[in-house]
């Protein structure tokens, strides 16, 4: 793992977020396995307490993650996830060029799961809400740079509704796409507001994976 100072977008007495790399899990897996939970102590920065992350990324989504540095934080931050008072923007790159340049998927999400398969989300009209919106940033060699902002935070909800609403998947997606190459999703920012404090603000660099496949911050 990189030096954790060089991973720090924002930092206070309430919070950290932190720009985590891509392949490391938030939490350890039924198999266990490295996840952060291994690099909480390195993450205290003279603090008693370790942070803990109020929300979860998928192990290969990198970019802007949320820690409290408190329990009395952690509670607030949680109750404006819950609320939908966190501004969240995503960009990914996807396996084609979806038909127009923004829009709204609006498709419920439910979990199944096989013996054989594993787990999934899919699309179910009794599902939980998902709705997510998109807008597309450039195009480069028959694939996309798309901008999203989730609306709700459903386990996969980009994965499957950029598979599923936009009609293509993100590149590299081990599940919903090909799995060739590395999973191409990343956490731009982050915005949470606070009563009588500044709002909590970050922007995670586009990591050396986009910069490869051909796209970088100019393609913003």
């Amino acid at each position: 793992m990189p030096m954790w100072a060089d991973k720090i977008l924002y930092i206070d007495a309430e919070a950290i977020v932190l720009d985590k790399p891509a392949g490391l899990a938030v939490t350890p897996g039924k198999a266990g396995g490295e996840s952060l939970e291994n690099y909480l102590d390195a993450l205290r920065f003279g603090f008693q307490r370790f942070p803990h992350p109020v929300h979860r990324l998928d192990k290969d989504t990198s970019g802007c993650l949320l820690l409290s540095r408190n329990p009395k934080a952690h509670k607030r931050f949680a109750q404006a996830f819950e609320a939908r008072r966190v501004e969240k923007r995503y960009v990914a790159i996807v396996d084609g060029v979806p038909p127009g340049t923004e829009g709204r998927i609006d498709l419920p999400l439910a979990k199944i799961s096989s013996a054989e398969a594993g787990w999934r989300m899919v699309s179910r009209a009794q599902g939980q809400p998902a709705v997510t919106h998109w807008r597309l940033l450039t195009v480069k060699e028959g694939r996309a740079l798309v901008l999203f902002k989730p609306e709700t935070g459903r386990t996969h909800q980009l994965r499957v509704h950029a598979a599923e609403g936009l009609g293509y998947a993100i590149s590299g997606d081990p599940i919903y796409g090909t799995g060739r190459g590395p999973m191409l999703l990343h956490a731009l920012s982050l915005k949470v507001e606070r009563e009588g404090k500044p709002a909590i603000e970050a922007t995670a660099p586009l990591p050396p994976t986009f910069i490869q496949a051909g796209f970088g911050d100019d393609d913003l």
